[in-house]
């Protein structure tokens, strides 16, 4: 299963679906993560990625979480790869770990800086600048079929959405071969990046990340951390039922359902649904939006 590659579902033209998952801490969220992996694993979605830590911490977490998922599921996994805080040397044997596993899927970041991800992004001596440069990086070391990052409404330190879609184009030249956006709330942030990106010439796709709100201080922190923005009507919406956390994960629910139908009628090559380490609301989403009907279908 990991010898397949991302590129190879979307060549399809059929919407993929995936899953995101993070590398525990502890003992025991180790064990709530692997039960998560175990009971999506039935859904047989097109693959699953397992993110690195803010500012590039928890790296070895991250490679023995999705080489475990490469040799014992039949799970297709994307590992990430931060640029920040890392040695091209660092980068390197990184890389040859994931291609000795078999894991010849990544998704190549620059990376928020260590300590504070709003903070000033400094290169390491020996590092790279740019993820195009990771990108790059990647394709000279194998057949590694390379993700990106895409941030609809605006990467927060890009100074304009022209540019931030320029420099998404621009890893797209560089070999990326798709991305997966940050998540956002607003299908009309996603669609406007698209336009712009086909608008500069390039029509690689744009994969949508799609995040269920379960807690309302959790997104607001999470919003916060990515630099984007709640719409009004969905935090008026999570306000009104604050104290009932039951209602408030409801809204959630019905709020990423909504999201994501509406990117599969605007014809998004498919759905990235964070997990947080748990089934039951992915596990909902993909039942309303009868997603295993799409899977059959395609």
């Amino acid at each position: 299963m990991a010898s397949r590659r991302i590129r190879d579902a979307l060549a399809t033209g059929e919407p993929i679906l995936s899953f995101e998952f993070f590398p525990a801490k502890t003992d025991a969220g180790e064990r709530t993560l692997w039960r998560a992996i175990r009971e999506l694993e039935s859904l047989q979605p097109d693959f699953v990625s397992v993110t690195y830590g803010a500012g590039g911490s928890g790296r070895e977490r991250t490679l023995s979480v999705t080489e475990r998922i490469a040799t014992e599921t039949t799970l297709l996994p994307l590992g990430h790869l931060t640029a920040v805080d890392h040695s091209i040397a660092d980068l390197r044997r990184i890389i040859g770990a994931f291609g000795g596993a078999g894991v010849m899927n990544v998704l190549a970041l620059r990376g928020d800086p260590p300590g504070d991800p709003q903070g000033a992004w400094v290169q390491h001596p020996e590092g790279l600048q740019h993820a195009s440069e990771l990108v790059e990086l990647l394709r000279a070391s194998g057949d590694f079929c390379v993700g990106v990052a895409a941030a609809p409404g605006g990467h927060p330190r890009s100074p304009d959405l022209e540019t931030d879609a320029r420099h998404l184009v621009n890893k797209f030249r560089a070999g990326a071969d798709y991305a997966i956006t940050q998540m956002f709330f607003r299908a009309e942030d996603y669609l406007e990046l698209r336009d712009r990106v086909v608008a500069l010439g390039c029509d690689a796709p744009i994969i949508p990340e799609i995040m269920p709100v379960t807690s309302l201080p959790q997104i607001e922190r999470f919003a916060e951390l990515a630099g984007t923005e709640l719409p009004v009507d969905l935090v008026e919406r999570l306000h009104a039922v604050a104290d009932d956390p039951a209602a408030v994960r409801a809204v959630g629910l019905d709020a990423a359902v909504a999201l994501s139908e509406r990117m599969l009628a605007e014809g998004a090559p498919g759905l990235h649904l964070i997990t947080l380490n748990r089934s039951e609301t992915v596990r909902e989403i993909w039942d309303r939006l009868d997603l295993s009907a799409v899977k059959t279908a395609a």
